[in-house]
């Protein structure tokens, strides 16, 4: 009973965590069995680039768990959240760049091959360190949330609040994107950082490390999912959803409410990271565009159409836009983005709370109907 009070546990004892977790963990298992125990011609047999879009399913769900932490319990609209998801997936991509060594194209047994072309004669130092694997992972998470830090600290130290804070995000992430553009910052330019090899000595090609990856990642958004849950049902997340809903009267009461506003940023920038960071070595490459402020705002669609303030709700979101993206740019490329745009008009107006909203209306008039005399002689 003791240990039942301890707030990262506290998650455990509701019925919607239960129930994300044991369908993560359905869904997990389902595809790791299609995968190993049925042959490649079987028609339910699922191949190793199915396994990978299925992780980058998930990481980017990670993202949008970490964009709702702030949106839907902090109200805070961020635009820039693609900055701290691209900077997780950059500190990955250094790491995976120096675990090539000289098995590169012009075989420099430290620099990559994007610097040799270029005629770099030695390593930038801010490249020091990430050929060791427990030094990028923590960056992976220390880079993003220094970041958050500082310019959280500036932001709501002065009081930036509404839609000024929304677009102050965006030129971060903007600003971001035209730097890293630049070949002379040293992260690839235009062409980003690519032709991965391995991961902690395992072939990225291999089948078994994609589906290992699939599983860290699985495993990653639970953890964050249930890191996010604790914060929202803690003394902090009342205080935090007091800040959304009357940010005055909360400072009337006495709370620094910069330094609540700081912490969950904070923390959700190092979710975004993380997720970056699995989404990398997935995918391939990490370039500029993930810093585009376009990809930023189309993670603020999946969590509007998933569900605000819901948590899973934004793992539905995520899930079914990219699913659907996968769909339209494999079928039709030209219509995607007008899809994204209509998306995001039927969203607003049909489904204000999203696809969590609708399911949780249709579990309120089920009860309602039992409940009701009319429910029970049915039932009867």
């Amino acid at each position: 009973m003791q240990a039942q009070r301890f707030w990262l546990l506290r998650p455990f004892g509701e019925r919607s965590t239960l129930i994300f977790l044991a369908v993560l963990l359905a869904a997990m298992t389902l595809v790791t069995v299609l995968h190993v125990a049925l042959p490649p011609g079987h028609p339910l047999y699922v191949s190793a680039y199915t396994v990978n879009l299925f992780g980058k399913y998930l990481s980017y769900a990670l993202l949008a768990v970490a964009v709702d932490l702030v949106w839907g319990y902090l109200g805070i609209l961020s635009l820039g959240h693609g900055a701290f998801f691209a900077l997780g997936g950059y500190a990955m991509g250094m790491y995976l760049m120096r675990q090539i060594g000289d098995r590169g194209v012009y075989g420099h047994p430290v620099l990559p091959d994007f610097m040799v072309f270029l005629n770099w004669d030695s390593l930038p130092w801010y490249w020091y360190g990430f050929d060791m694997a427990w030094f990028a992972f923590l960056m992976v998470l220390l880079v993003p949330g220094a970041l958050a830090l500082v310019f959280g600290f500036l932001a709501f130290r002065s009081r930036v609040t509404g839609v000024y804070l929304s677009i102050i995000t965006q030129a971060l992430t903007f600003a971001l994107m035209l730097a890293f553009f630049r070949n002379e910052m040293g992260f690839g330019g235009n062409n980003g950082l690519t032709d991965f090899r391995e991961i902690l000595g395992f072939n990225l090609r291999s089948s078994d490390t994609r589906l290992g990856l699939f599983l860290a990642t699985g495993v990653a958004l639970a953890l964050g999912y249930v890191l996010c849950r604790a914060i929202v049902t803690s003394k902090l997340g009342r205080v935090c959803v007091a800040t959304r809903d009357a940010e005055a009267r909360t400072r009337f009461l006495g709370y620094r409410v910069e330094r609540f506003q700081l912490f969950v940023f904070v923390v959700s920038a190092m979710l975004a990271g993380l997720a970056g960071a699995l989404y990398v070595p997935q995918v391939g490459i990490i370039n500029p565009s993930e810093f585009s402020p376009l990809f930023s705002i189309e993670i603020v669609l999946w969590v509007a159409l998933g569900g605000r303030a819901t948590l899973y709700g934004a793992v539905i979101g995520a899930i079914l836009v990219n699913y659907a993206k996968t769909v339209f740019t494999g079928a039709m490329p030209d219509a995607w983005l007008f899809a994204l745009g209509g998306l995001f008009v039927l969203v607003t107006v049909f489904l204000p709370r999203g696809v969590a909203g609708l399911l949780a209306l249709r579990l309120r008039r089920r009860q309602h109907d039992d409940a009701s005399p009319t429910g029970k002689e049915a039932t009867a």
